[in-house]
């Protein structure tokens, strides 16, 4: 029997896949990722499933539809993870990350890893426990969170090159604060201040933000993107340092991207403080959550800033180039499992596009649906986000996605977008009302594909009542 290759799996948190010079952009500097990319299958059409930061890597790392069935929250017991059916297979599995919700607060997201590395630093500050002084620290480059993560990665490489591997490196940058090294910024902004920007989570002009706000953020965002190549850049080098690039399956990806003004948004979902909410005695919330974090999520679609991500895979036997293939996030565990050789558990409900890798004009799904955690009722109280309680306004929007059209569906109350991706692709003409039985065909394959995952009915009957509200009459 052949060697298994070795796999590593890269994920970097908030990264645009239209800030990637090998998906066409000119402008900002991303080098290595460039050069990864030519000798690795480029997929254009990799979409999200879960939306947003941990809800997408659940998905990733069990192979299923998570928003489905969870929220933010613990990874539900008894779920096989892909790091444990390696591991289970002779594997030595190993996570290096920082983004900081994996095991915090019992979340369990390192189940089925051999060893796990969490590196402290990234965060909120709203938990008075888990305050981290890291950045007051820094005194160079090599002190950022993406520099030390990566730092680890190639420690762990050296220790352990010579046996059978999955590694897992797991970056929170690019997500904001972006707080690169000034001179990083200083590539795209040749006067900047120094001044940083947090996003608004919602319209920036209603936020009193001005276009040039919006340009110097972007500046700092495009610096950490860029940094965050260097370092990825120097993970890949060890690989070829240490003889491991011709038998190992890299992968490259994000969770999600960033609206940096489109369609109005500065983030990627609109929150909103509620001046009447209140801690009631019934709510599901920590005792040391102070009121003012109690905040609402709006409507929050997810256009193709958020949802289309990069999607590189470089292995042995696999010939480089742009891959066409509609996939996304819970593909990757099966797919990773078919290429090195070991069956697909049952309860993965991603499916394996290793035949799209094969084929430079391979198929794979019809559609993609993208959507936050299918959240039940208005008003609900859920930590929709960053472990933090939240109440939903409305239902929230799912987004389904061929190559070539998007449909955006709410409930029962909100009326649905559909978008000609062909010739709209910024997404801003909402061509519902001449096309809207094009649009309810694709919302109904949606309804059926959620059914087929054994959604639980009450996530689907205020979808089911949309597509009936805006059937025409």
């Amino acid at each position: 029997m052949a060697e298994r290759p070795n796999v590593v799996l890269i994920v970097c948190d908030t990264f645009r896949r239209d800030h990637v010079g090998a998906y066409g952009n000119a402008t900002i500097r991303t080098p290595h990722l460039d050069a990864f990319a030519r000798d690795a299958a480029a997929f254009d059409h990799h979409l999200v499933s879960s939306f947003p930061t941990m809800p997408a890597r659940a998905d990733i790392l069990t192979g299923r539809f998570s928003y489905t069935f969870m929220g933010w929250e613990a990874l539900p017991a008894g779920i096989q993870t892909l790091p444990g059916v390696l591991a289970g297979e002779g594997y030595l599995t190993m996570g290096v990350v920082d983004t900081p919700f994996f095991i915090r607060g019992g979340y369990g997201y390192d189940r089925g890893f051999d060893d796990f590395i969490w590196v402290r630093g990234q965060g909120d500050d709203t938990r008075p426990h888990e305050r981290s002084d890291a950045r007051l620290t820094w005194r160079s480059e090599a002190d950022r969170l993406i520099a030390r993560t990566v730092t680890a990665a190639e420690g762990w490489l050296e220790r352990h090159y010579k046996e059978p591997f999955f590694l897992y490196v797991d970056s929170w940058d690019p997500h904001e604060p972006w707080d690169a090294p000034e001179y990083y910024t200083a590539l795209y902004k040749p006067d900047y201040d120094g001044r940083q920007l947090y996003p608004t989570y919602g319209k920036w002009r209603d936020a009193g933000l001005t276009e040039e706000d919006v340009e110097m953020a972007h500046a700092t965002y495009c610096g950490e993107v860029t940094m965050v190549d260097r370092w990825i850049g120097r993970l890949l080098e060890k690989l070829d340092v240490l003889g491991l690039t011709d038998n190992t399956v890299v992968l490259f990806t994000s969770d999600h991207g960033f609206f940096f003004g489109e369609h109005g948004y500065f983030g990627k979902a609109e929150w909103f403080h509620d001046p009447g909410a209140k801690i009631t005695a019934d709510a599901d919330v920590p005792e040391w959550l102070p009121e003012s974090w109690l905040l609402t999520v709006g409507w929050s679609p997810l256009y193709q800033e958020l949802t289309r991500i990069p999607l590189f895979v470089r292995g042995p036997g696999l010939d480089p180039g742009k891959r066409q293939a509609l996939t996304t996030a819970p593909d990757l565990a099966p797919t990773i499992l078919d290429l090195v050789g070991i069956d697909v558990p049952a309860g993965m409900q991603g499916r394996s596009f290793k035949s799209a890798l094969d084929a430079e004009d391979g198929e794979h799904r019809p559609f993609v649906v993208s959507s936050w955690p299918l959240y039940f009722a208005e008003g609900e109280m859920t930590s929709a986000v960053d472990s933090r309680p939240r109440r939903i306004s409305s239902y929230m929007p799912i987004t389904i996605a061929t190559r070539t059209r998007s449909v955006i569906l709410g409930g029962p109350t909100e009326s649905p977008e559909l978008y000609d991706l062909e010739s709209d692709p910024g997404e801003q003409e909402n061509v519902w009302a001449a096309n809207a039985e094009n649009g309810l065909g694709l919302c109904r394959e949606a309804v059926g594909f959620l059914e087929e995952c054994e959604t639980p009915e009450k996530f689907l009957e205020p979808r089911r009542s949309a597509l009936e509200a805006f059937a025409p009459r």
